[in-house]
This record gives C-alpha cells, structure tokens and sequence, in this order.
C-alpha cells in the first residue's frame, strides 16, 4: 500500500510500534472508537494523518441514533440482483420496509466492497446514512463481518455463503430438508439414476442441497453414482453446460435435481436441444420456486423457498438490532416445501400402475 506521494505505507503496526501502543489502539483510533485516551488519540491520529491513511468515519455515538420506530434508512446489497431469486427477495424487503417507513437501498457487493477492509466498507455504508445493512448469498470474510461491528452499524446475512460467526444474524432456508424432498420424490416416481447438479461447491446452500439429496439416496438403498454429481453456478449457463454434459454421456440420467429454478431451466434448454422431452425422457426438478416455475413449459417441479417470507423476516431481525434489542436465535432457517408440477414424471420404459 503506498501514499499519495507513491511510498510505501508503514502498516499499522509499524504505526503501533512508533506511537508507543498496541495495534489494537490504533485500529480502535481508525474506527472511531471513544475507549483511547485523549493524548494518545492525539499521537495516534497525528501519525495516520502523516502517513496519509484515508481519512475515517467515527463511530456513531448512541446519543446519536434515531430513536426506535422512526424512520430508517437500510442497505440491501447482493453478490447479483439481476435473477428471479433477489427479485423474489427485494419484494420481501421492500414491502416489509414499506410497513415501517423504512426505505431500502439495493447495491452490489462487487461495487467497492468485495476484498475491502470491513471497518472503512462498513464506514462508507455508515457515511452513506445507513442505519443497518442486508447482505445476500455473499462470501464475507470474518474480517468484513467484524468491521460492521467495530463501527457499530447492524448487520443481517441473508443465506450467507458460509456460515457466519455465531454473532453475526442470518437468515435461511431449510435447504438439506428441501434437497432431500426433491430427491425422494423422483426416487417414487422409479427413477434410479438421478443427477443432482450442485451450484458453487463452497457455497453451504450447495452443500445443504447436495447432503439432502445423499441422504435420500442412501435411505432408499440406492448408490451414488459420482459421475451424475457435478458443480457449478447457480444460474442458466451452468445448467446448460452441466446438464448437457451429464446428457451426452454414455449412461446419461433420467432425472437431474438442479440447485436454482434458472439453473433447471438451463436443464431443459440442454434436452430440448438433444430432442428430448420434459419429463417424457428426463424429469427435472428445480429450487426455490421462484416466479419463474410455473411460467416454464412444462411448468416446473421445484423445492419452494420462502424468499418474500425470508426477505421480511430479515428486515424485521435488522430493524431490532438498529433499535439496540438481542436477536436470539442468531440464526434462523424457514421451512421449505416440495411443489409438483408437470417436469417430473416416471422415467422412461416404466410400466405404469394398473388401475385398481
């Protein structure tokens, strides 16, 4: 890290060293903190100033928060807002904001955020004038997530990408229960070689999905084949490209399990393309249940996530913590549900049931 002038920065540690204090004080100083005495702050922020660090917002005094239940001003930000799943959530957001006389301010992770020191990220949200903030299905870093509380500004985490500190709030879904449904149900309908097409493998609603899916195998005695196991991306592509390579294989699925809505519709592109039919040849299931399923042709199987319900919930645990309450328990998954519609069905050369 260098100055204005283009010379390198000494770190704060240097700067500790310097002033005669631990690196802890001076991080204390840079974030605004009133714990450090008077003349040490002075020698503190004499050698930040000289050493051209970027000038800090201070801690928000408690004198100085609104008072509860007045009007509130929240960040909602994502990793990507251009998807049926934050449509779904913003929804949720906003009309709980709306309830409250809360306004909601949607941004991107990307902009200005990702791999930033949380303190000064959570300074410019601070700065911004927002009084607490949503992040959704982002990858913060235990760093990051501490900065929002060094300067005293609430944080929520909305199915974050893993699982957060225990003192950070979160909201989720069910997703090992909702993979495990989703699973069992193609397994009653006689499907035995069931692909189960996973988003980022670091991701914990991948694994929570992929651990359902296991689990219903096992219990039905059925193996795991590796080869019907990929990851990817939650989106259309991933599922195009994924799914069409689990199609062109030698011993191709007759049901595919995919981790999002958008990622099963990229599932039946890649089977219209190979002249296959939904779910005459291939039954597919999706996630989330999202506006997008029952718009599909065929309209769409999928596992419902409460997403308005989960974007409500959010803003309301936010809202607490803005008003100085506890928020127990920190974490909170709401229950998901299996939706049958016309993209599942027996595999094909079944003999139907005969009829009673």
């Amino acid at each position: 890290m260098t100055d204005a002038a283009g010379r390198r920065r000494p770190t704060l540690t240097a700067i500790a060293t310097e002033a005669g204090v631990s690196t802890a004080t001076v991080s204390k100083v840079l974030n605004g903190r009133d714990d450090v005495g008077a003349r040490t702050r002075a020698q503190i922020e004499r050698l930040l100033v000289e050493h051209d660090y970027l000038p800090v917002v201070p801690r928000r005094p408690a004198a100085q928060r609104r008072p509860a239940g007045s009007h509130r001003t929240i960040g909602l930000i994502f990793d990507d807002f251009m998807s049926p799943y934050a449509t779904e959530l913003i929804r949720g957001v906003t009309d709980a904001g709306t309830a409250v006389d809360a306004d909601v301010v949607v941004g991107r992770f990307s902009d200005g955020s990702a791999g930033t020191d949380g303190a000064q990220w959570a300074q410019r949200l601070l700065k911004a004038g927002r009084d607490g903030v949503l992040v959704v299905t982002s990858d913060l870093t235990a760093q990051q997530t501490s900065g929002f509380s060094e300067v005293d500004l609430p944080l929520v985490v909305v199915d974050p990408v893993h699982t957060p500190q225990s003192s950070v709030a979160s909201v989720g879904a069910t997703n090992w229960t909702g993979g495990l449904s989703a699973t069992e149900h193609l397994i009653s309908l006689g499907h035995r070689r069931i692909a189960h097409l996973g988003g980022p493998a670091r991701a914990a609603i991948s694994q929570a999905r992929l651990h359902g899916y296991r689990a219903a195998m096992e219990n039905a005695g059925l193996p795991v084949d590796p080869r019907l196991v990929v990851d990817g991306g939650f989106g259309f592509e991933a599922g195009l490209e994924l799914a069409g390579r689990l199609l062109d294989s030698g011993e191709p699925p007759t049901a595919i399990f995919a981790v999002t809505d958008v990622c099963a519709l990229g599932v039946v592109q890649a089977a219209h393309r190979r002249g296959l039919r939904v779910p005459e040849d291939l039954s597919v299931v999706g996630f989330d249940n999202t506006y997008l399923a029952p718009w599909l042709t065929p309209a769409l199987t999928t596992v419902h996530t409460p997403l308005q319900e989960m974007g409500r919930y959010a803003l309301q645990m936010l809202l607490r913590l803005v008003d100085g309450e506890t928020v127990e328990p920190h974490h909170v998954e709401l229950a998901t549900e299996l939706v049958v519609r016309d993209s599942s069905g027996p595999p094909p050369g079944s003999v139907p049931e005969a009829a009673g």
